[in-house]
């Protein structure tokens, strides 16, 4: 068989009941691809991945070919000043509370709530409690 279950992502942060060991590391776990001349795809734990940590925010970045994911802990308080990017961007919040400013205006965001950004959208956010988000960021088309 080339392909294995595709698992949640709690599940894939739990321990394997036969063996006790964590499903994965930090290493991607190829779920399908190498001599099957399928794709492969990668499963990863959030706290397998590398940290960097500034200004009381903890980010860790999974890179695919052009997409990328972040995982983001942001202690309340915190402020992301008025910046754009030249890509698309979707970021979910996973927990806490985000005042976001973009030019629809001011957005409470919540738990559960996600925002798409056209590329070169405008936006800053101020962090009202600790936040959990994630942040799906891709490639611009062309």
């Amino acid at each position: 068989m080339f392909l294995r279950s595709i698992m949640t992502l709690s599940e894939i942060s739990q321990p394997c009941r036969r063996s006790g060991r964590r499903r994965c590391a930090y290493q991607p776990v190829a779920i399908a691809g190498r001599d099957t001349g399928m794709p492969k795809a990668d499963v990863v734990t959030w706290n397998d991945l590398p940290s960097q940590t500034d200004g009381g925010t903890e980010r860790r970045e999974f890179l695919g070919a052009g997409a990328s994911l972040k995982h983001l802990v942001i202690k309340a308080g915190a402020t992301a000043p008025r910046h754009s990017h030249a890509h698309e961007q979707f970021v979910i919040v996973m927990s806490g509370r985000v005042l976001l400013t973009c030019e629809a205006g001011p957005v409470d965001l919540r738990p559960g709530m996600v925002i798409r950004f056209d590329p070169d959208a405008w936006h800053g956010a101020d962090f009202i409690e600790d936040t959990v988000l994630i942040e799906v960021n891709l490639p611009s088309a062309g």
